[in-house]
């Protein structure tokens, strides 16, 4: 629930329909729980108020929580847990079940279970909700069992808890079962989160009787590691109370069910209703391959491995608050070449110190040391170091970065008007592998429209399998001119910081550069592309020293980004030999 419910703020906030994203893909998780870690809208990930102001958010009224859960409980059946849940209420091994759900699962369940039995040994259990409390003292007064005692409530009554402020206090009867049934019973916890105060503080009142909990207490759970605060401190209160406390680690309410049905005899009914319930296994006999894989690679990717990567940037300290735009403004006024990354008062900058405090002086800056990046936990520490790896790919080589917030680029740059013989060798010389693996010119016009263009690539800094890759994808930027409107009619403008095969909004009629654009790569087969591919990486990866630098400061002059990149690609081959290699051509 609460996994949809940040979904839907996640769509409203962002102006997206549900329908654009899919709640099961990481990818899309990470990025909407990347969202929330940059906003206030909700408590933090893992806090105790979470579920229920994520629900009040989405659903302020009472009555829209409570169709949503009907809506939710209707397409929802007896897991294979609950179904062993009901058979040892109805074979008589469990007599009290507590239960902050609204579902009605436990008790359908059961009823399938107890019409598998002899009418005179069914036990059918007694149902109590908030509305209901009443039939929950009587249960406990006469010890008539099994008793069902919904916490929070039932789906089909008014009065359920949802929201922080009805969660804050339990029903005092309800309370009063809780409280009573502690003190008789031992007690097993299972998929409870301890996220409700009014709960919590109900069996933390146990602790303070006679005898709390005489026959133990277990809390189940995925991992202890992962247990909140008020769970935590509730099992160290017990445990000096002189109660017999576990923690169990299990991953699923199905795999303990699973255990306790091995453990535990019940009758031969019940015992084949939970064989025919189990879930068919997930693991399939295979057969293995025994013949040698294919030693040669079949895929050439277009990444190069980030051997190493900056840990520090310099940290600097400003006198006012700022941003990441206006930091630039200002080196770029005073012409100073550094990447920063700017939050409120702090920046974390590689550059030349003295040029940097220098340009910054209108906001009081100081030195502070350095600042450790974390580029998979730090997004801003990510921008940082992919600003970083564009500007050192185009130190000493000649290429244009291209850095926009749809994604950076470089590109091949013309010759410059008037450029010496010694700089026009070296240019000659660094482009010859490209223009050898293009066998095309890297910059020029096009053809029957002039408009000048140049051949890239696109550049992407990413982590997979826990090794950091520099991808790159090469495509042809054409600077295509858009209408000036301040101009007048007819008048045009450069676009210099079109985005590859984009469009300018301002000229409507299509790209006038796409034909040719997809003709010229449409020739261009597995063999080009591989030649394209190496040439590229060599220019990337090609160093004096193995290094690649940003700026080539000196170590007492400022922090540098350093980055140390492989000269192989990525490749990749089969698993195991198959027939398919053995075709002929």
């Amino acid at each position: 629930m609460i996994r949809d419910f940040k979904a839907q703020i996640f769509c409203r906030e962002n102006k997206l329909s549900k329908r654009e994203i899919d709640t099961g893909d990481p990818v899309w998780i990470d990025r909407i729980d990347a969202f929330f870690r940059r906003t206030s809208l909700l408590p933090a990930d893992g806090d105790p108020t979470e579920y229920a102001a994520a629900f009040e958010a989405v659903y302020p009224q009472a009555r829209h929580r409570r169709q949503y859960i009907d809506d939710a409980i209707s397409k929802g059946s007896p897991c294979f847990g609950q179904k062993v849940l009901a058979s040892l209420i109805a074979g008589g091994k469990a007599d009290c079940v507590f239960t902050t759900n609204f579902d009605p699962l436990i008790e359908d369940a059961t009823l399938s279970a107890n019409a598998l039995r002899p009418v005179a040994m069914q036990r059918r259990p007694t149902v109590a909700g908030i509305d209901s409390a009443e039939r929950a003292l009587r249960c406990l007064n006469e010890s008539d069992w099994p008793l069902v005692a919904k916490l929070h409530g039932d789906y089909q009554e008014i009065s359920i808890k949802n929201t922080g402020s009805e969660l804050e206090k339990q029903d005092e009867r309800m309370r009063h079962v809780l409280v009573e049934a502690s003190k008789r019973f031992g007690m097993v916890f299972v998929g409870y989160s301890g996220r409700d105060a009014s709960v919590m503080g109900a069996l933390s009142s146990v602790l303070t009787e006679r005898s709390p909990f005489p026959n133990g207490l277990y809390w189940m759970t995925s991992s202890a590691s992962r247990l909140l605060p008020a769970v935590t401190d509730f099992l160290t209160k017990a445990q000096k109370a002189g109660v017999d406390v576990a923690i169990v680690e299990c991953a699923t309410f199905d795999e303990l069910a699973a255990d306790v049905f091995r453990a535990i005899d019940l009758p031969s009914e019940l015992h084949d209703h939970i064989i025919k319930a189990r879930p068919n296994s997930r693991l399939i006999p295979v057969t293995v391959p025994t013949s040698e894989a294919r030693a040669f690679p079949v895929l050439r990717y277009s990444a190069v491995l980030v051997e190493a990567l900056p840990s520090h940037a310099r940290k600097i300290v400003l006198g006012q608050s700022t941003t990441s735009p206006a930091v630039r403004e200002l080196l770029k006024a005073a012409k100073c070449r550094a990447i920063i990354a700017a939050n409120g008062r702090e920046i974390a900058a590689f550059g030349n110190d003295q040029e940097m405090l220098k340009a910054l002086s209108s906001l009081n800056p100081k030195l502070a040391g350095t600042i450790a990046l974390d580029p998979e936990a730090d997004s801003w520490a990510l921008g940082i170091l992919y600003d970083a790896l564009v500007t050192a790919f185009s130190r000493w080589r000649p290429l244009t970065p291209r850095l926009r917030r749809s994604g950076h680029s470089l590109t091949v740059s013309s010759p410059r008007e008037g450029e010496d013989e010694q700089r026009r060798r070296r240019r000659n010389e660094s482009l010859k592998p490209l223009r050898d693996a293009y066998q095309s010119p890297l910059t020029g016009s096009v053809p029957g429209l002039g408009f000048p263009f140049s051949e890239g690539i696109l550049l992407k800094l990413e982590q997979i399998d826990g090794r950091w890759w520099c991808g790159f994808e090469p495509y042809t930027h054409v600077d295509i001119p858009r209408l000036d409107p301040a101009a007048g009619t007819g008048s045009i403008a450069r676009e210099p910081s079109l985005d590859p095969l984009s469009v300018p909004r301002e000229r409507h009629g299509g790209d006038p550069a796409g034909d040719w654009r997809r003709e010229r790569w449409a020739q261009r087969y597995n063999k080009q592309w591989a030649a394209i591919i190496h040439a590229w990486a060599g220019l990337l990866t090609r160093s004096a020293d193995g290094e690649t630098k940003a700026f080539g400061l000196e170590d007492s002059a400022g922090v540098d980004a350093v980055f140390r990149l492989n000269e192989v690609t990525g490749w990749s081959r089969p698993s195991h030999h198959h027939r398919y290699f053995d075709r002929k051509k």
